[in-house]
């Protein structure tokens, strides 16, 4: 598999050449959909917290009496189907949302994302991507140069300037290259990875 590599003015001066079996994997949709969904549920933490009807604040006291009434019988208003009753299954805090993917599914289904990405041209390689002071503006305007709008770059290290100057566009993240996750990959446009970040990924997913 062939990549472009673009220069400073995002224009291709050459390609290079990426490893097959991360950006030559055949597509692999249930995969891909199972990787992500279990991305995003290991990321929630049950913060919710509901009352069952022994937690809720009533009183034991029968409402009215059982029968002459014309209405349906209660015993408690702590009943789930009064207002201000309990919840039948309520929402506990000790509620797990994990899904558990093994390694090799998520690797491939890395690859997979990847491969697929190559082939509808979103994935671009530069030498490096930087920018001389932690200012949104030098980042927005060198990415304009390049023609990217929507766009998540892969770095083989933390530069402290690039992460800030981004830290305030909603349609572009910097992430490490051993920090790239399946929702971010199929989230943006394009993916801009670095030349020491390409060989990362591909040693990581190899």
């Amino acid at each position: 598999m062939e990549l472009k590599l673009l220069n400073e003015q995002g224009q291709p001066a050459s390609t290079v050449a990426a490893a097959d079996t991360v950006f030559g994997r055949d597509f692999n949709e249930p995969l891909i959909h199972q990787v992500v969904v279990a991305y995003q549920a290991n990321a929630r933490s049950a913060n919710s917290k509901q009352k069952d009807r022994s937690e809720v604040r009533h009183s034991t006291k029968k409402p009215f009496r059982q029968k002459g009434t014309g209405r349906a019988r209660a015993g408690m208003t702590s009943s789930p189907l009064w207002r201000g009753g309990g919840k039948i299954f309520p929402n506990s805090p000790d509620q797990n949302y994990s899904h558990k993917v093994n390694r090799k599914m998520y690797r491939a289904g890395m690859c997979s994302i990847l491969s697929q990405l190559a082939r509808e041209d979103r994935v671009m390689v530069v030498e490096s991507m930087s920018v001389d002071a932690p200012k949104t503006k030098l980042l927005v305007d060198k990415l304009k140069v390049m023609g990217l709008a929507s766009v998540l770059v892969l770095t083989d290290g933390a530069d402290e300037n690039l992460i800030l100057a981004s830290r305030n566009l909603p349609n572009v993240l910097v992430l490490e290259a051993r920090h790239a996750d399946p929702v971010s990959l199929v989230h943006f446009d394009k993916v801009l990875i670095t030349k020491p970040a390409l060989a990362a990924v591909q040693e990581m997913l190899a």
